[in-house]
């Protein structure tokens, strides 16, 4: 059997550009909101994580992680699923920044953002900020 996890909670915006950029997939004309989720729109997330659930998903997955903890949270109460959180490019190079910068003290907002993904009710994280997280604790 191979699990499904859902990407129901997937959100359009700007949240994405350091990835994009990287990778060399900015869109050439257009964006992704025909696909993604307007951020706004927590209501439409629960519908769709709810209708994938009933479809059989083994797992959930919202995206972003940081600007959606209301999600998380919701997702946490209301379905008993694992739940999975991707702190994605540009929040990881939001603190990235601000800590090279010596705005913020970089690991403890690591440890402090990460921690705010459990508490909401992650059981599962995707961050850039894994290795030097692993290698911190």
């Amino acid at each position: 059997m191979t699990p499904i996890m859902s990407y129901a909670a997937k959100f359009a915006g700007a949240f994405y550009g350091p990835f994009r950029d990287a990778a060399g997939s900015t869109p050439s004309f257009g964006d992704r909101r025909s696909y993604q989720m307007d951020i706004s729109n927590r209501r439409e997330a629960m519908r769709e994580m709810a209708l994938d659930v009933e479809e059989g998903a083994d797992a959930l997955i919202i995206k972003p992680g940081l600007f959606c903890l209301d999600l998380v949270r919701d997702a946490r109460e209301q379905f008993d699923l694992p739940l999975c959180v991707y702190n994605v490019s540009s929040e990881y190079a939001m603190i990235k920044a601000a800590g090279q910068m010596g705005w913020v003290n970089e690991k403890q907002l690591i440890d402090e953002t990460l921690i705010s993904f459990k508490r909401a009710g992650a059981d599962l994280i995707i961050t850039y900020h894994a290795r030097e997280w692993a290698e911190a604790l």
